[in-house]
Parts: C-alpha cells; sequence; structure tokens
C-alpha cells in the first residue's frame, strides 16, 4: 500500500516536471526580451516572428505595461519631459532602426501641455538587417521617463535573439499590428485631409489649421512639432465639425512673439480612433478681429433688429400697421394696445425661432438664418399667406373673429383687433428672415455658435429690434398722429401697398420654381389666381375664410405629393461666374490668383440688391473680369450642406456672404453683408498683396 501511494506521488511530480518543462520551453521560444520591472510598470522587446525569415526588413517593438497614473512621452513630449531614447550599439546584424510612433493623447497639467501614453502601449519598430537571413543580436540600451506626480528615468539594456529560419507563428505579430494601426498615416482611410495652414500674426499669434472631415469630426486634437523655441497649446475647434478650423495659440520664449513663416510644420491630428499626419509650410495673414462680448453682440442685434424694419422685406408690413392706426382714428389706449401685440407677436415669434434652431442644433443638423425658405412647403404657404393680404387690403374681404373671442377682447366692430395686430408682428418676422441686415450676421453668428442661452438672449434682442418702432408708438401714441389725416391718399396706398405684397407672392412662387420644380411652382400659381379671382368676384358677399383655407391646404398638398425635383447647378449669371468649389480655393491661390465668393440665393433679397448695385457695375465688374481672376457663385437657394458648412467656418450662419482669397489673404477676407465698390476693391488689391487702405473691411473671424 504504501509502495502505491509513493509510486502515484512520482508520477504525479513527473508529469508536473513535465508540464513546467514544456512551459519552460515556450517561454524560452517566445520571441521577447525579459521584462525590465519597477514599482511604475515594465518594459520589454519583443518581435513580431520568432525567427528571422527572409526578408531584409524584421518588425519589433517596445512594449510598456505602466502602473495606473503613469505616462511615458510622445516622440515630441510638449512642454516638459523627453521621450523614450534606444541605443543599439552592440547590436549584431543591425543595419538600421526607426520607431514608429502611434497617435499620442494629451496630459494637461497646471498649465503644463504634454503628450504620451499611458496604460500598456507598443512602439513598433522596423529594423532593417545588415545580412538578410543571418539570425539577429539585438542590444538595446534604453533611457525612458516615466511620470505621474513626479517623473523618474530608468535606464536598462533589452537583450533579444532571433535565430536564422523560417518564421513559423509564434511571435507578437497581432499586437504590434494592433498598434501599428494607430499610427497616424497621411488620413486618407481616416476622412481626414488637411486644407490649408495660416498663421494669424501679432503679439499672441493663432495656428489655423482648415481640416475636411468625412465623418465629421467628434472630438479633435492636434499636436504640432516645429522649430525649437516654440510651443502650442491645445486647439479650439471653430466652425462645423465636417470642414473645421482648429485655432491652435503659438507661444514662443517670450522675449519676442514666435514667427513662423515659412518655417515647416509637422501636424498629426487625432480624433478618437482615426488619426493623419501632414506637413505644411504656414502663411501668414493679418489677425481676426477679437470676439466680441455678450453685452456688444446684443447691442449689435437690438441695433440689426431695428435696421431689419427698413429692409425691402419688412417696410411694407410696418407701413401697414402705421397705415391701419391712421385710418381707424383709434383712442390712445386702443392705439397702444394693437401696436403692443404687435410688438408681442414679434418677440414670440423670435423665441420661437430661437428653440427651433436650438432643437435643430441639438440634432446635430445644421442651422442657419432663412433656411426656411429652403423648404417648398413654407414658401407655398407664404406666398398664400402674402396674397391673402394683398386681396384683404384692396377691401377684398375680412377675416372675422368668432364672436366668442370678440367680445372678450372688447373690440369694436371694424377696428384691427388684437389678434390681427399680433399675426401682422408675427408676419413682419417671417418676413425678416431672408434678410440679412448690416450687424445681423454677427449677431447670428455669435449666438449659433454659443450656448443655448446665448440663442436665446441674441435673438429675444433682435425680435426687440424689430419691435422697437412698435414699442415707440405704443410708448408715445402721439407720434401716430404725426402722419398726415385720413383721405383718399390712404385707398391709393393701400392698393400700393397690396401690389407689393402680390410682388412678393410672385417672387416666392419664382423661388419654388428652383426649390420643388416648374410644375410644382407652376400648380401653387395657378391655386393662388383662382384665389384671387374667388375672392374679387365674390367679394360683395364677404365669403368666408374656409375657401382659402381649402386653397392653401390644397397648394400646400400639391407641393408635397409631388417627388422633389432632381439637384440642378447653381445659376450662373454669364460666362464670368464659376461654380462654387471651396477645393479649388487653395489651389488657386497658390498659381497667385485671387478667389471672389458669392453666396447667393433666390429668397436672399439683399443678395440681389449686392448684385445689382455693386458686383454687376463698374468698376467692379471689370475688376472681377481681369486676368488672375476667378468668381465663384455659391448658391444656397437649396439646402446645400457643403455651403452650409463653408458659412459656418467664417462664424456665419446666413447671407449675404462674400469672400475673397489671394496670395495675400490665403485665409480670406470675409465682406460685410452689404457690399460697396470700395469695400469689394479693397479687398480684392488686398488679397492680392498689394495693400491698400482697409477702411470697411472686415477680416475672417471666427476660424
Amino acid at each position: 500500500m504504501q509502495r502505491s501511494v509513493f509510486r502515484l506521488l512520482g508520477l504525479v511530480c513527473l508529469a508536473a516536471c513535465l508540464l513546467l518543462g514544456t512551459r519552460a520551453a515556450a517561454i524560452a521560444a517566445e520571441p521577447a526580451s525579459p521584462w525590465f520591472v519597477t514599482r511604475q510598470g515594465e518594459v520589454r522587446l519583443i518581435a513580431a516572428e520568432p525567427s528571422v525569415g527572409s526578408a531584409e526588413q524584421l518588425t519589433l517593438g517596445l512594449q510598456f505595461e505602466l502602473a495606473a497614473g503613469w505616462k511615458i512621452y510622445w516622440r515630441s513630449p510638449g512642454d516638459a519631459g523627453f521621450p523614450p531614447q534606444l541605443d543599439w550599439k552592440g547590436s549584431e546584424n543591425v543595419a538600421n532602426a526607426e520607431i514608429a510612433w502611434p497617435a499620442p493623447m494629451r496630459f494637461s497639467v497646471l498649465g503644463l501641455e504634454t503628450m504620451g501614453y499611458e496604460g500598456g502601449v507598443v512602439l513598433p519598430i522596423a529594423v532593417r538587417l545588415a545580412k538578410p537571413r543571418a539570425p539577429l543580436h539585438a542590444v538595446v540600451a534604453l533611457n525612458y521617463l516615466t511620470c505621474e506626480k513626479i517623473c523618474i528615468p530608468y535606464e536598462t539594456t533589452l537583450t533579444l535573439d532571433l535565430p536564422a529560419g523560417a518564421a513559423e507563428g509564434g511571435g507578437f505579430a497581432r499586437l504590434i499590428g494592433e498598434y501599428q494601426a494607430k499610427v497616424p498615416g497621411d488620413g486618407k482611410s481616416a476622412g481626414l485631409h488637411l486644407e490649408s495652414a495660416t498663421v494669424e500674426s501679432g503679439d499672441k499669434p493663432v495656428l489655423i489649421l482648415r481640416l475636411a472631415a468625412d465623418p465629421p469630426l467628434a472630438h479633435p486634437d492636434a499636436f504640432v512639432e516645429g522649430p525649437a523655441g516654440i510651443g502650442f497649446g491645445p486647439p479650439v475647434l471653430a466652425g462645423d465639425r465636417a470642414h473645421p478650423a482648429l485655432r491652435i495659440p503659438v507661444y514662443g520664449d517670450g522675449k519676442t512673439p514666435p514667427r513662423l513663416a515659412g518655417e515647416r510644420l509637422t501636424v498629426t491630428v487625432v480624433d478618437g480612433t482615426r488619426a493623419f499626419e501632414a506637413v505644411a509650410v504656414p502663411a501668414v495673414v493679418a489677425p481676426s478681429a477679437p470676439l466680441p462680448s455678450l453685452l456688444s453682440v446684443l447691442l449689435l442685434a437690438l441695433l440689426g433688429g431695428f435696421i431689419l424694419n427698413f429692409m425691402p422685406c419688412v417696410l411694407p408690413v410696418l407701413s401697414l400697421k402705421l397705415l391701419a392706426a391712421v385710418g381707424h382714428g383709434e383712442s390712445r389706449t386702443e392705439l397702444r394696445r394693437g401696436f403692443l401685440a404687435t410688438a408681442a407677436g414679434i418677440l414670440l415669434s423670435f423665441l420661437l425661432l430661437a428653440g427651433a434652431m436650438i432643437a435643430v442644433r441639438t440634432a446635430g443638423m445644421a442651422v442657419g438664418w432663412g433656411a426656411q425658405f429652403q423648404q417648398p412647403a413654407f414658401l407655398a404657404a407664404m406666398a398664400a399667406l402674402t396674397t391673402l393680404f394683398a386681396a384683404n387690403l384692396w377691401g377684398w374681404f375680412e377675416i372675422p373673429l368668432p364672436r366668442a373671442i370678440a367680445d372678450r377682447a372688447k373690440l369694436t366692430p371694424g377696428h384691427p383687433s388684437l389678434l390681427g395686430s399680433f399675426a401682422a408682428g408675427a408676419f413682419a418676422t417671417l418676413l425678416a428672415t431672408p434678410c440679412s441686415a448690416p450687424l445681423l450676421g454677427t449677431a447670428v453668428g455669435f449666438a449659433l455658435a454659443g450656448s443655448s442661452l446665448d440663442i436665446i438672449a441674441i435673438f429675444g434682442a433682435l425680435g426687440l429690434g424689430l419691435a422697437l418702432p412698435y414699442l415707440t408708438v405704443a410708448a408715445i401714441p402721439s407720434l401716430a398722429r404725426l402722419l398726415p389725416r385720413p383721405g383718399h391718399w390712404m385707398l391709393t396706398l393701400r392698393r400700393i401697398l397690396g401690389l407689393a405684397l402680390l410682388g412678393t407672392s410672385a417672387w416666392l412662387v419664382f423661388v419654388l420654381v428652383a426649390e420643388a420644380g416648374l410644375l410644382a411652382a407652376a400648380l401653387v400659381g395657378a391655386f393662388l389666381v383662382a384665389l384671387l379671382a374667388l375672392l374679387g368676384l365674390a367679394r360683395a358677399s364677404r365669403p368666408r375664410i374656409a375657401g382659402a383655407v381649402l386653397a392653401i391646404a390644397a397648394a400646400l398638398g400639391a407641393v408635397l405629393a409631388l417627388p422633389p425635383p432632381q439637384a440642378v447647378p447653381a445659376r450662373l449669371a454669364d460666362a464670368l461666374w464659376q461654380p462654387f468649389d471651396r477645393g479649388r480655393i487653395a489651389g488657386l491661390v497658390g498659381e497667385g490668383k485671387v478667389v471672389f465668393v458669392d453666396v447667393t440665393a433666390d429668397w436672399c433679397v439683399n443678395c440681389k440688391f449686392n448684385r445689382w448695385l455693386v458686383l454687376d457695375r463698374s468698376p467692379v465688374r471689370e475688376r472681377l473680369e481681369a486676368p488672375g481672376t476667378v468668381a465663384m457663385i455659391a448658391d444656397w437657394t437649396r439646402p446645400d450642406p457643403a455651403i452650409a458648412a463653408y458659412l459656418m467656418s467664417y462664424g456665419r450662419y446666413g447671407i449675404p456672404f462674400n469672400a475673397v482669397y489671394g496670395p495675400g489673404a490665403p485665409g480670406g477676407i470675409a465682406l460685410s453683408e452689404l457690399l460697396s465698390a470700395e469695400d469689394v476693391l479693397q479687398a480684392l488689391e488686398r488679397a492680392q498683396g498689394r495693400p491698400r487702405s482697409a477702411a470697411n473691411i472686415t477680416p475672417r473671424s471666427g476660424g
């Protein structure tokens, strides 16, 4: 019995020895150096294959496993630290060795910006053999720094031997390949591309990287390597995420402003698991205007909203309201209530617009001032509404309120209702949205680039500005008494204003041709003509509005039932204008040419005025036709994500928008919403590199 027990124990020991021997042999055959172990982590040298094979180049890896919170540094460590350094002296059959660096991460501590790795990382190493097929004896003297709250340098020697012979698997090819995939490439497979690099000069220069990203960026970072003594801060994302601009602060030694003109920079952009690397020599541009404060933008919004009253889109509504006040001879109380109701309609409409902008932006969609005019249903509804307003001015119909509402409002028959005054304010807001008054672009751009509270505050200020004339009359009703007394002139003015509104309807139908096609626009136009004919023939009987409502519904149904038309190219006014192509601009500027971009739309009234009064007239027309100048037209009549992204890259969300590019301004010069010949000519000369007086030229802002 005892002998059997000893025999069993002997068999167990033999099995254990065989198992340990097999494990030891496997470990011994593993193509890796022993670990260098510290309290902060461990490091070793590994190989993709267990033998040399027949290739002239081998793939090794420097594998780090770091304790929690500890890191090592990238090839460009940033404000402190140094990267792992390898010395291959003493190695046999090593002609050359080169490290590939996976995309790093940023560490920001107490104002210091450093780049590196934490946790586990493998630095792939390409080793070119002096004698292919011969054994490799790698001896690496490693010097590296590992940091947490304190930094500790280490030195060690790692040794790895690979025998000659064919590779049969069993190495670390998969692990090394995982980190090779994280080494930034040219960006094609990642959908990333560097379009341009510029430097805004000044005491605090900024490097601006303009990118194209498909899919759009999520959480980008950028690491810049340049001349010694110059540092780069973390980037600030400007514009939209498909065509963003990364604004990167540039730091010097504190004695003189850093200069990057003509310097060769290596740029690495990282966005989650994708990255790319590019070389850029940035051009120098004038510094952007400083970002305004919220208070100054609110004042701009207030003034911009007030100016909207005098735009061709909105002026008829103000005239109608004043005309109604004169015609009905209201008491001071009634006058005040009516104008306050109109102001309330404006303010509530602007707040609703702000809410819609927030909702659309939260959903990840592009937002823009006047973008609703790109929707066929909205155009059809507005055309019907302006037609009804015209018929009402001619006295062809009225919209009576239900008796219960009229009694509660204590309205006198024949006098304008509070609900009608409120609707007039909402109507004024709708008509204002295709107009971009001076100062409006800056205010809307600041709002849509800011927080939701910024949007609400600025749109509220815009509404208050548009409502100022109505609030002024409500505060001082005697101002309305300064207008001429009622008379026959009022009938004439009503007919004229009715014709103006009917012209607005015709214009909206014309825009509908580009949005929904000729057939849909013709159907809507036919319904509107039928509606006018019905109201005109039956005006003696004062038909109820039900027929008009049915006509509007039929018109909208006709538009919505039709399939959308095929995409149409930008409508070119003549041979001077080329279709907008953002990707061509940098190349044309590189050839020494000047590029003028006009972002316009059929529904943009101010765009038409810019073309009629400035761009199509001498001397601007002749300058655009000159050799070396390229004029591009970006048609935003229909939704176009590329044009929306282009506008947002300048912090603009509405049109008109014009920009000039050239050797003297590769980053572009953004012009005011309302152009003048002097502004355009100055910008063209400056872009060419022949600076003139810079009065009235707005430099590009917002990236």
